[in-house]
C-alpha cells in the first residue's frame, strides 16, 4: 500500500473530490465557454449580420468543444505536456459519443459529462506512464488516446442516455409544476454557482434548456447581483462588478464565517424562479452553459437571446423554436436577470442586518 501510495503522489496522481468535482469540473466549464459557447455567440451574431466569417469561426469554436473541455480537465489535473495534447482526441471522442443515446432516434445530452468522466480516467493513466520508458513519446499518448476512446465507445452513449434522462425529467417536472419546480432549480442551480463548484457544467451535463433553463438563470442572477448588491456598502463599486459580472464565489469565505448572509439572495433566488417559470415564462434555448452563468460577462442574458432568434442543437431537441422576442419577454429577462434580485436581495438585506443576522463586515471581500 505505501508503495502504491508513494508512486502515485509521485505521478501527482491526487484522487480527491476537490481535484475530480470542483478543479476539474470548473475547468471543464472554462473549456465549454471558451469553445460552444463563444462559438454560438459568434455564429449567432454572423447569421444576424450575414458575416460568413463569424459564421464559419462559430462552428468551428463550437466544434472543438469536447477537446477544449478534455484539455482544460487535463490542465487542472496538472497533466504533463504529452498527455495534455492527447486529451484533444479524448475529448472529441467523449463528447461526440456522449452525444448519442441508447435509445434509437434520440440525441444525448452528457457530451460534457461524459467528456469529465473520461477525460479525468484518461488523463491520470497517462499522467501514470508518463516518463516511465524511454519511449515516452510514443507510449504516453498511446495509453492516454486508447483509455480515454475505448473508455468513450464503452460507457458515453450510456451516460448520454442517462443525462438525457435526468435533463428531461427536470424540464418536464418544470413545465408540469412551474411554480414547484422553479423554486427548486432557481435555488439549487444558485446554490451551485456560488459553491466552489460549476454551475455552468451542471447545467451543460444535464442539458438544460426551457423553462427550466430559465429558472436556472433566474438563481444565478439572484446570487451574483443579489451578493453585489447586498454588499455594496462593504465592497463599493469594485465589488458590485466584480461579483455582479463576475461571480458570487467571492463570497464563499463570508459564508463559512456567517452561513446567514446567503439567506437573502436564496430567499430572492425561491421568488425570481417561479417568477421566471409562471409570470414571465422566460426561456433559455442557448446553449445549456449559458444557463448556469447568470450575469458573468451577461453570458445568461445573451444565452437567452442567442435562444430566441438561434436555438441551440439541444433545445431544438427539447422542441425549442426560434421566436420574435415581444415586449413582455425582454421585461422577463431584465427583471428577472437585474432588477428583482437587486430588489429583493437588498431589502432581505436591511430586514437581516435590522435583527443583526448580518453584521458590519461580513460581507467584506479580502
Amino acid at each position: 500500500m505505501e508503495t502504491i501510495r508513494a508512486f502515485l503522489k509521485r505521478k501527482n496522481i491526487v484522487i480527491s473530490s476537490k481535484r475530480y468535482a470542483i478543479d476539474a469540473l470548473g475547468a471543464m466549464a472554462q473549456g465549454l465557454f471558451c469553445s460552444l459557447l463563444i462559438g454560438t455567440i459568434v455564429k449567432t451574431l454572423g447569421e444576424q449580420t450575414g458575416i460568413a466569417f463569424l459564421v464559419e469561426a462559430g462552428g468551428y469554436a463550437s466544434a472543438m468543444s469536447g477537446s477544449a473541455m478534455a484539455i482544460a480537465i487535463g490542465f487542472a489535473l496538472q497533466a504533463p505536456p504529452l498527455v495534455l495534447f492527447s486529451l484533444a482526441t479524448v475529448g472529441y471522442a467523449a463528447n461526440a459519443l456522449g452525444s448519442t443515446s441508447l435509445i434509437p432516434d434520440q440525441a444525448g445530452a452528457g457530451g460534457p459529462l461524459a467528456v469529465l468522466f473520461i477525460a479525468i480516467i484518461a488523463a491520470e493513466f497517462g499522467k501514470a506512464v508518463s516518463k516511465e520508458t524511454k519511449i515516452d513519446i510514443l507510449v504516453t499518448p498511446l495509453v492516454t488516446i486508447l483509455v480515454g476512446v475505448g473508455l468513450s465507445a464503452w460507457w458515453a452513449p450510456a451516460i448520454g442516455t442517462a443525462a438525457t434522462a435526468v435533463g428531461g425529467i427536470i424540464m418536464w417536472a418544470t413545465d408540469l409544476q412551474p411554480f414547484l419546480m422553479g423554486i427548486i432549480v432557481s435555488v439549487v442551480i444558485g446554490v451551485a454557482l456560488t459553491l466552489p463548484i460549476s454551475s455552468a457544467a451542471i447545467c451543460a451535463a444535464l442539458g438544460l434548456t426551457g423553462l427550466a433553463g430559465g429558472a436556472a438563470v433566474a438563481g444565478c442572477c439572484a446570487n451574483m447581483v443579489g451578493f453585489a448588491v447586498l454588499s455594496f456598502r462593504e465592497n463599493h463599486w469594485s465589488g458590485l462588478v466584480s461579483q455582479g459580472l463576475g461571480t458570487s464565489m467571492l463570497q464563499m469565505g463570508n459564508i463559512v464565517k456567517n452561513p446567514r448572509v446567503w439567506l437573502p439572495a436564496i430567499l430572492t433566488s425561491a421568488i425570481t424562479g417561479p417568477l421566471s417559470t409562471c409570470l414571465f415564462k422566460l426561456e433559455m434555448n442557448g446553449p445549456p452553459v449559458s444557463a448556469g452563468m447568470g450575469t458573468c460577462g451577461l453570458v445568461g442574458q445573451i444565452g437567452v437571446w442567442t435562444g430566441w432568434i438561434s436555438p441551440s442543437e439541444r433545445a431544438i431537441a427539447n422542441g425549442a423554436a426560434a421566436i420574435v422576442p415581444g415586449a413582455m419577454d425582454w421585461l422577463g429577462l431584465i427583471l428577472i436577470s437585474f432588477v428583482l434580485p437587486a430588489v429583493l436581495c437588498w431589502a432581505f438585506g436591511l430586514i437581516f442586518r435590522k435583527n443583526g443576522w448580518i453584521k458590519e463586515g461580513d460581507l467584506v471581500l479580502k
